[in-house]
């Protein structure tokens, strides 16, 4: 529902939005994906979040990640950047914040 939520308030506001149902969904598009910023939810269904952008970082991949989680406490914040995460958002999102947040992405391509 959060999903759903966000690429409607995102298409609204003119981006092009990509929604997958797990983390091993985007990692099969990875490679061909043109996305400036992911938005991950720390607990996604069939894995962490956490473990998805470590899994991009090790194969190379430089998109800035927003991380969205029911508990933003200060040790997931602080594991959120750690995993490269650019902000750690609770939900229900401030969709302010995270417009704000998008505009400020410089972007994200593989390294090569």
């Amino acid at each position: 529902m959060v999903r759903r939520g966000l690429a409607a308030l995102l298409s609204a506001s003119g981006y092009t939005v990509e929604l997958y149902g797990s983390g091993e969904a985007f990692l099969r598009r990875a490679a061909t994906c043109d996305a400036f910023c992911l938005i991950i939810d720390v607990q996604l269904g069939s894995g962490c979040g956490f473990d998805l952008a470590r899994q991009l970082t090790l194969a190379g991949f430089t998109f800035p990640i927003i991380f969205v989680t029911a508990n933003a406490d200060k040790a997931v914040v602080r594991r959120a950047i750690e995993a490269g995460g650019v902000a750690c958002l609770e939900k229900p999102l401030a969709a302010k914040l995270l417009m704000d947040l998008l505009i400020g992405s410089k972007g994200g391509r593989k390294a090569d």
